[in-house]
């Protein structure tokens, strides 16, 4: 097993987080609810706030970036955002969060902590700009990635290309279709979620990951779960029989609980 750990913290609605240890780097991907939650999900897992390297915003929506600003104040991280994401974000903040911010601009950016490096590409969703994370590392002479890629309506290429080929993924699958259809949201908010710049359903989740097994995936992820729109059971069997491979790794993230994707036996 490559020399890697992925963890995620929490993910839906009220709050995500996503740890990934590599190349010698410890980083987040995004960082919702409070930085107390954040600081004590870290520590429920055996990681310090202060060893953090580098935090990774997707984009601006309030349940990623929730504790950005007392982190920033208080651990000094640095925060890597896209510069359209960071102009909301700064009416948002003092000067001294928007010190510890890393501007990239376009949607898409190149950037390496310690040994891993860190791609950004462009995801489908309702903000000023989402994105994904391919994040690639060498171990015994081979590069091996993993990515982080939620809060997408549909699957584009770009996406595609940046997921296959990758050990490990964590990925959106945020609704199961029928419920969405039936359940208590206005009609508006229905069309929103279920539309090309929504939230990814179990279905297009399990077309997505049916695909990544087949390129060599080993471990997959499915997160950002609506509480409301999904069970984690419907998720996992619809996309399990995608796979229909009885040995595969397949987890779901919680709401309000880590979940291993990956636990190595590093001390990374």
């Amino acid at each position: 097993m490559p020399n890697c750990k992925i963890c995620s913290l929490y993910s839906g609605s009220k709050g995500n987080s996503t740890l990934v240890c590599a190349g010698g780097a410890r980083i987040l991907i995004d960082a919702g609810k409070s930085a107390k939650a954040l600081c004590r999900a870290l520590s429920d897992v055996g990681i310090d706030v202060d060893s953090i390297d580098a935090i990774f915003v997707t984009h601006e929506h309030n349940d990623h970036i929730s504790a950005l600003r007392t982190l920033s104040h208080k651990h000094k991280i640095p925060i890597h955002i896209l510069l359209s994401s960071a102009e909301t974000f700064r009416g948002l903040c003092d000067e001294k969060l928007c010190e510890s911010l890393m501007i990239h601009s376009g949607n898409a950016f190149e950037t390496t902590v310690k040994d891993l490096k860190v791609k950004a590409f462009p995801t489908p969703h309702d903000s000023r700009a989402a994105v994904g994370y391919r994040l690639s590392f060498k171990e015994d002479g081979q590069e091996i990635s993993l990515a982080v890629s939620t809060d997408t309506g549909h699957v584009t290429d770009i996406m595609r290309e940046n997921l296959l080929g990758c050990y490990a993924v964590v990925i959106e699958s945020n609704h199961d279709e029928e419920m969405l259809e039936n359940g208590p949201y206005p009609y508006d908010l229905k069309r929103r979620i279920a539309s090309a710049r929504g939230h990814l359903s179990n279905a297009d989740c399990a077309a997505l990951a049916a695909k990544l097994y087949e390129d060599g995936t080993k471990h997959i992820m499915l997160a950002h779960l609506s509480e409301e729109n999904n069970l984690p059971e419907l998720a996992y069997n619809e996309v399990f029989a995608a796979i229909a491979d009885p040995s595969f790794d397949l987890k779901v993230a919680r709401q309000d609980e880590s979940v291993w994707l990956i636990d190595g036996e590093s001390d990374l």
